[in-house]
């Protein structure tokens, strides 16, 4: 994995810099699943991603894959559960009692709820199923499970390295 400024290449005569640890990029990409649905994608926002390499802002998989690009590249990438959002987890499935939720809430498959952690954060989740002992949540990420692809264009690096600022 390319840690330095160091690493650059030349192209039709043109010294371009490739994406390292570090630095700050601009991209637009598109999410697809692998039956083709698209869940995201910032063309359609008309609105570049900004975020630095290395930081953990973006799952690892797609992280990995802009190393080594150069301004203008585009490239399509396939990234499994382990380097996306990970396996569905079980244990994130929890089952409350319908009384847990408020009598004139619509309780259906698939919708979304908020969730109060105990220090007051929100938490959506999706209710995945509903018995008459109570209302099974999950909490696992929508995509977790899912093998996702993207098409991901560089569109800037910046030039400058920003190192974990705290």
């Amino acid at each position: 994995m390319p840690v330095g400024r160091d690493q650059q290449a030349f192209k039709g005569g043109l010294h371009m810099t490739t994406v390292t640890n570090g630095d700050l990029i601009s991209i637009h990409y598109r999410g697809t699943l692998d039956d083709g649905t698209e869940f995201d994608n910032s063309y359609t926002r008309n609105q570049t991603i900004d975020f630095v390499v290395g930081n953990g802002q973006m799952i690892k998989g797609f992280e990995l894959a802009v190393y080594g690009m150069e301004e203008g590249d585009k490239k399509s990438v396939t990234i499994e559960p382990e380097n996306a959002y990970g396996n569905i987890n079980p244990e994130a499935i929890k089952v409350f009692p319908r009384t847990s939720f408020p009598q004139d809430m619509p309780i259906e498959i698939g919708g979304t709820v908020e969730a109060r952690t105990e220090d007051g954060r929100s938490h959506p989740a999706r209710i995945a199923n509903v018995k008459d002992d109570g209302i099974a949540v999950d909490f696992n990420h929508p995509l977790a499970g899912k093998t996702l692809s993207f098409d991901i264009e560089l569109v800037k690096i910046q030039n400058q390295q920003i190192q974990n600022q705290q």
